[in-house]
């Protein structure tokens, strides 16, 4: 496969991964389908953190748009913007790692629920052993089901960066094959 239909495939197939990522933290805030938690700040910490929003979307979905340029004929498809693709590319990869971390730390930390009476983060420091025992999950009486929830969408969060990761690598290497031996962009080849 040449270097520039390598890149379209990669930037084809980071956009949909960034897409599951901003509407993966924008579902985070409303817990139950409820507005009345984000609007009293009862909302998980990692949730405001917005790794899917700003990582895993924004500093993914930017790269994957100049690396798809970097595919077609034209201002980007030559040796420079291959060479370009390598830096947006790691823009790619740490937007997409800072995405992995907070759903790791979502998940690790569990979610704010309410109690018996105060909220709280109840699963904070007990080795996650939450993610495993669902008997603990009745802990949390309130937003209803939000341990599931959560886990659900940081555990798809999680899942998603590490694609992201994984696509924007071999980007970086695919824009140094590139750049060193050029994108194969012209009529007739692709």
């Amino acid at each position: 496969m040449c270097t520039g239909r390598c890149s379209r495939f990669i930037a084809i197939s980071l956009y949909p991964l960034a897409v599951i990522s901003i509407i993966c933290n924008i579902v985070l805030f409303f817990p139950g389908g409820d507005i009345k938690y984000a609007k009293d700040g009862h909302i998980t910490e990692e949730v405001k953190y917005m790794g899917g929003l700003v990582g895993g979307g924004v500093l993914v979905l930017l790269p994957a748009l100049y690396i798809h340029l970097t595919g077609t004929q034209g201002c980007c498809g030559n040796r420079c913007g291959m060479f370009l693709s390598i830096a947006f590319a790691a823009v790619g990869v740490a937007g997409a790692l800072y995405s992995l971390i907070v759903a790791v730390l979502g998940l690790q930390n569990g979610p704010l629920c309410k109690g018996f009476v105060i909220w709280s983060t109840p699963f904070k420091g007990d080795d996650s052993k939450y993610l495993t025992d669902s008997s603990l999950w009745g802990i949390c009486r309130e937003p209803k089901n939000v341990v599931q929830f959560n886990i659900g969408l940081f555990s798809t969060l999680a899942i998603t960066s590490c694609l992201q990761v994984i696509f924007c690598l071999i980007q970086m290497i695919n824009g140094l094959f590139g750049c060193l031996c050029g994108t194969c962009n012209a009529k007739g080849v692709l």
